[in-house]
């Protein structure tokens, strides 16, 4: 990874009208999202429940862009198959929800997905340094996992900027994805400026005070030219 990456965009489903859930995803996607951002939470590793595999499988029929899988469950190995469909979909799992996590990195590298860690905001970075290398995105929650519309922790800022300069420096290949309260201000802004090139956004772009069209613009223009300093 490098300073120059492109900064994406993943609009998270969570916070989407579900009475219209496919024409949201479409619309976000002809508003120039990069990645679907989709949350499936169990209820237990995570307070709420949210989705599965039947919803996941109608946001795919809904877009052509990649889908960024975060798997909030407990013992995800046991739900991979239902996940692990679309190629070109990242299947993220969280590093405090498995005993295994080299075994499960590595079944879904092997099954051709690229695959991320995500770890709370209470996990350091070192519970990502032993699979670190094998990663293609690590995901630091800006809020503690389970709700939408939460406030961006400031503190995880250093920790984004810790784990960005621990793969700069070791010329890993994984992007920093952050997750939680970034809107079209200085959450978005601090995190790209910390080395975050994968910006999970809710409510900041599906809200009843602005078509996705106008929020997706504004967290465009708020992000323009930024890079880690």
């Amino acid at each position: 990874m490098t300073s120059e990456a492109r900064i994406l965009i993943a609009p998270s489903v969570l916070a989407a009208d579900f009475a219209g859930l496919g024409q949201q995803v479409r619309d976000v996607t002809e508003a120039g999202a990069d990645l679907i951002h989709v949350d499936v939470m169990d209820g237990q590793f995570v307070p709420n429940i949210s989705f599965g595999e039947v919803v996941v499988d109608a946001i795919r029929r809904s877009t052509d862009l990649p889908l960024n899988i975060h798997l909030m469950i407990n013992n995800p190995d046991d739900l991979l198959p239902c996940f692990m469909k679309a190629k070109s979909d990242q299947i993220l799992v969280h590093a405090e929800s498995t005993r295994h996590l080299h075994r499960t990195v590595t079944r879904i590298k092997e099954a051709g997905h690229d695959v991320g860690v995500a770890i709370n905001p209470g996990t350091p970075v070192s519970a990502l340094e032993e699979v670190l290398p094998l990663l293609d995105i690590a995901l630091v929650m800006t809020v503690n996992p389970g709700f939408g519309g939460q406030s961006f922790i400031p503190e995880a800022l250093a920790k984004v900027k810790r784990l960005y300069e621990t793969i700069r420096s070791n010329g890993y290949a994984a992007q920093v994805e952050v997750d939680g309260g970034v809107k079209a201000d200085w959450t978005a802004q601090d995190s790209v400026k910390a080395g975050a090139t994968i910006l999970v956004a809710g409510t900041a772009i599906f809200n009843d005070a602005e078509p996705v069209i106008q929020s997706m613009a504004r967290m465009h223009g708020c992000i323009h030219g930024l890079k880690p300093e």
